[in-house]
């Protein structure tokens, strides 16, 4: 799976902190999602899109359609 999560971060220009700042997040956390260490949950995985207005299934890289 290719989780599109950093890529969408660095064409936003954002750091991971202001990422996690805005989302209520911690910066770890990110940092984990960008790496595949960790999974995110429904409601993140929600929350990220709506962050990078995408569809879930871009963010995971099922698709390559943004919406």
């Amino acid at each position: 799976m290719e989780f599109r999560l950093k890529e969408l971060r660095k064409k936003k220009k954002i750091s991971q902190l202001k990422l996690a700042l805005d989302l209520n997040m911690n910066q770890n956390t990110i940092s984990r999602y960008e790496t595949m260490e960790r999974e995110a949950d429904y409601e993140t995985l929600i929350k990220l899109a709506d962050y990078f207005d995408v569809s879930i299934d871009y963010l995971l890289g099922r698709e390559e359609n943004k919406k």
